[in-house]
């Protein structure tokens, strides 16, 4: 089916599909390492790029493209790179796009590895980087060096749901020749378009609402060009951090209901995010769909919806989050985020423990934050939870 001008649910359910020589319904696993040539004439012409076909699941393999073609449509991209992880994707960005010597712009509040490799594993060969708060624009543009060579931002941001103004970005962007790079996994493709925005290359880690399970690990990279796209696989062929097929295909059954989970999803932060806004321990709450969120009428310009994913600080800090992380009991406590189980973390002791004081200080990252990945439960059980909970910090 040619889905280019179907809409995005009929899109979610059938982009990248293709019918296999038994003419399977859904897109087969091609668990395979190899593939074998009808004769050398055949071999030499899909070494030599003359011919498509495949030849080993590291620089291609028929699940994996399929998926790959699924999300560069649904992003609106030249073409996707599926990769092992999300992390893979955040390195190979910067492996494919970053040399010695080069500094890179970006969201104080990014996700914390993402952060971590940078500062301590990347500036190791010359990468430099500065990490602002990308919410004010003027940041950005201070940010700014003569080396500058990527403007990196998260939004909504984790972990604290601030919003970056994805087009006002990218006018900055094309004024200094910058490379933007938006990571989307908040909001998914769902909610947010990017490479509508002005963004160059897309990511998002897929463990989290593409797959939406929380039964698989990887990540993907949408280029908007194909220059761009050259760039990018070759790198992750090189770096060898391919996704598995059989990852593939779990993501493909995934990407199916990925409409209708967020949508649940999003009804139930809604109204979790009120309750929380009115609840006398809570210092403040982050809800895109909040009016007293400062990003609000950002969200609303850029998204199409206001996404799961709550931040909200507790007046008692520290031992107020750890308290409250021992006494919730449907929310589960784990780190990932965008699966149909509603999850709770504590970043200042767990996915930004890594994070110097000064840099957490920096990214508003305080003792008392803690974030919430609404799932798709029954809210009135999800309100009862933290209520309870609530009640012992």
């Amino acid at each position: 089916m040619d889905t280019k001008n179907k809409k995005f649910n009929t899109k979610l359910i059938h982009a990248g599909a293709y019918k296999d020589t038994f003419k399977s319904a859904t897109v087969p696993i091609y668990q395979t390492s190899t593939f074998a040539f009808d004769s050398a004439e055949d071999g030499a012409k899909c070494f030599s790029g003359e011919s498509k076909g495949y030849i080993y699941t590291r620089l291609g393999n028929p699940t994996i493209k399929a998926l790959e073609n699924s999300i560069a449509e649904l992003c609106g991209g030249f073409d996707a790179v599926a990769v092992s992880s999300g992390m893979a994707a955040v390195n190979t960005i910067y492996m494919a796009l970053l040399s010695n010597g080069d500094h890179m712009v970006s969201t104080a509040a990014v996700y914390g590895p993402s952060r971590v490799i940078m500062e301590d594993h990347w500036a190791r060969f010359g990468v430099e980087s500065t990490y602002v708060d990308t919410t004010n624009l003027d940041n950005i543009r201070k940010a700014i060096k003569p080396n500058t060579k990527m403007l990196y931002l998260e939004t909504p941001a984790n972990p604290t749901i601030d919003i970056t103004d994805i087009a006002e970005a990218s006018k900055i962007a094309k004024e200094h020749n910058l490379i933007l790079v938006i990571d989307n996994t908040f909001a998914s493709p769902v909610l947010q378009k990017p490479l509508a925005l002005g963004a160059d290359v897309e990511f998002h880690s897929i463990t989290k609402y593409i797959n939406g399970h929380a039964d698989v690990v990887g990540g993907i990279i949408i280029a908007k060009t194909e220059e761009l796209y050259k760039k990018l696989r070759p790198m992750m062929i090189s770096l060898g951090c391919n996704m598995d097929p059989h990852q593939a295909y779990l993501v493909i059954r995934g990407i199916k209901t990925l409409g209708i989970r967020v949508e649940r999803a999003q009804e139930n932060a809604a109204k979790i995010a009120e309750f929380l806004e009115k609840h006398p321990k809570i210092e403040w709450v982050r809800y895109p769909g909040l009016k007293s969120h400062p990003g609000h009428e950002i969200a609303k310009k850029q998204m199409s919806g206001f996404g799961s994913m709550i931040a909200f600080e507790l007046k008692g800090g520290f031992k107020a989050g750890e308290t409250l992380m021992d006494n919730v009991h449907v929310a589960t406590l784990a780190v990932s985020l965008g699966g149909v189980e509603t999850l709770i973390e504590h970043p200042a002791s767990m996915t930004h423990s890594k994070v110097s004081k000064e840099g957490k200080l920096k990214a508003n990252i305080t003792d008392g934050l803690v974030r919430y990945a609404v799932g798709i439960e029954d809210v009135e059980d999800l309100i009862a939870d933290l209520e309870q909970g609530l009640a012992k910090c």
